[in-house]
């Protein structure tokens, strides 16, 4: 039995005068309230109750603990109201960590979106290529890409990377593009600087790395579109990041018959967050907003 449940035991008799009437508001037998504040008692060492065989007396003891137990259990039910409308109401600060590309250019749109819904979360952004501790820099979602470490962590695909072959019409009209994957060594490349994704590979039987000559490494995939889209060659970018420049005629797919990658298998992009019993209304919604968005479900936690 907590303590908190044995104080409201023993203000309830203090205030009706008699166990018997408090144990019909607790809906309980009168010998379990007895015992719960002989059990408060002893924890005391000291007596609060004078009990006789019709109504129960307050000591001068108990009259001065009844004074400070009425001020803990109201405490008590006021913190339990306000975690309680924190947890079923969105609101408070919601700090999110994101890639750079996919930050700058999926999840950022949609944040005044999201905010038009609910402006009593405030967000808290970072975008980096750094792999974040969620517990340790107290951070509610991540948004990662690549291949995911076992983890207490839960992660929720949001979209498959789709690496697409890629350049400008103004390259092209200056070089013959590649028909063959073996024509690429002689073509001007660009390769992503992050560790783990710099080599090429084609998957489609098994994966096979492609023999490249690039002639540069971008840390940025934002970086890669914008020197491919002014004549800088040929990269490897995920789809989700030139969908316009694709539909609008800007970038031009090459080898649209292979599936390509920057490691030895396909990659997608997650949400991860705390694997926790409850969480928190304000990550929930989050997480149920980016599901309605990219088109996945998440399971209720």
């Amino acid at each position: 039995m907590s303590l908190f449940t044995r104080l409201a035991y023993f203000n309830c008799v203090v205030e009706q005068g008699s166990i018997s009437k408090a144990s019909r508001i607790f809906d309980i037998q009168p010998s379990s309230i007895s015992r719960q504040l002989s059990a408060l008692e002893q924890e005391l060492n000291v007596r609060l109750l004078e009990r006789t065989t019709r109504n129960v007396g307050v000591t001068e003891a108990g009259q001065l603990f009844y004074q400070y137990s009425k001020r803990i259990t109201a405490e008590f039910d006021e913190a339990k109201r306000a975690v309680s409308a924190l947890h079923h109401s969105p609101k408070g600060s919601l700090k999110i960590s994101t890639t750079v590309a996919f930050g700058e250019s999926k999840i950022l749109p949609l944040l005044p979106i999201f905010r038009a819904h609910f402006p009593e979360i405030n967000i808290e952004i970072e975008i980096t290529e750094r792999v974040v501790d969620l517990i340790e820099e107290n951070v509610d979602i991540a948004i990662r890409s690549g291949r995911l470490p076992d983890s207490n962590l839960i992660a929720k695909k949001l979209v498959q990377n789709n690496f697409v072959l890629c350049s400008s019409p103004n390259y092209l009209a200056k070089r013959k593009p590649p028909q063959r994957i073996e024509e690429l060594a002689e073509h001007d490349c660009l390769v992503y600087g992050y560790k783990g994704w710099h080599d090429w590979f084609v998957l489609d039987t098994k994966p096979q790395k492609i023999d490249l000559s690039y002639y540069m490494e971008v840390d940025s995939v934002n970086g890669q579109k914008q020197l491919i889209l002014n004549g800088g060659g040929i990269a490897l970018i995920p789809q989700w990041a030139i969908t316009e420049e694709l539909n609008t005629g800007k970038l031009v797919q090459l080898l649209p018959e292979f599936t390509f990658s920057p490691c030895n298998y396909e990659t997608s992009t997650y949400a991860i967050y705390q694997n926790r019993q409850l969480i928190s209304s304000k990550v929930r919604v989050f997480l149920d907003f980016l599901a309605d968005h990219f088109g996945h479900s998440f399971n209720k936690n």
